[in-house]
């Protein structure tokens, strides 16, 4: 139980902001409306996914300082949960586009320099398949994972505020903190990505668990 605390604590909190997200008041403003309840799942899902790589480049460098299969797996592992909630947080924005812009895909700059930070990772796992020996796809695979996270995060919170945008926050469109996010909202937002960050992790715990076996097993 001592050991299940965070597990249990993030479980909670996605309870509570699933339904408190959807019970509680918000905002209401022009064009969102209700709409701005994804703020809760959408939000959360990238601040998940970026925790989760940022653990895999942890481990990536590592791999490359004590060449340590274990290392390795909770390197891909820790990508392969990531790349979950970054699909995740594709959906719920698209669905969230569809009813704000009028389409699910706009071809906003956020939206496809968030798309091409999700093939990066695609593009790892299809690098480690590529590759039969195992101390080389270990060896391999860190160095693009080093170099693939400043590109997402340049892709994710640079480029897109040089262009025009209608993602709130970017390109001159201020971001929901600076003007409506409230203290209704506050007190679901916030427990709302530390509850979701604690569960990708809890996937990702699992995920490397299973894989440790199996490749204990071969």
């Amino acid at each position: 139980m001592q050991k299940s605390w965070w597990k249990i604590l993030g479980a909670v909190l996605v309870i509570y902001s699933t339904i408190a997200g959807l019970l509680l008041g918000v905002p209401h403003l022009d064009i969102l409306n209700e709409t701005i309840r994804n703020l809760y799942f959408h939000v959360p899902m990238w601040f998940a996914m970026i925790v989760l790589f940022s653990i895999s480049v942890f481990y990536s460098i590592k791999s490359l300082m004590y060449t340590n299969d274990v290392y390795d797996l909770k390197a891909v592992e820790a990508i392969n949960a990531g790349i979950i909630f970054g699909l995740l947080g594709l959906i719920t924005g698209a669905v969230w586009a569809k009813y704000t812009w009028g389409q699910f895909w706009s071809f906003d700059p956020k939206q496809n320099f968030a798309a091409i930070s999700i093939l990066l990772y695609f593009a790892y796992l299809v690098l480690r398949n590529a590759i039969d020996e195992e101390q080389k796809r270990a060896k391999i695979s860190a160095i693009y994972n080093i170099f693939a996270f400043p590109m997402m995060v340049v892709l994710l919170f640079v480029l897109p505020r040089l262009q025009s945008s209608l993602h709130p926050g970017n390109g001159g469109n201020p971001g929901f903190n600076s003007y409506d996010l409230d203290s209704r909202m506050r007190i679901v937002f916030y427990p709302a990505c530390l509850g979701w960050i604690l569960i990708g992790y809890w996937i990702y715990t699992i995920r490397f668990r299973i894989r440790s076996i199996e490749h204990q097993t071969n």
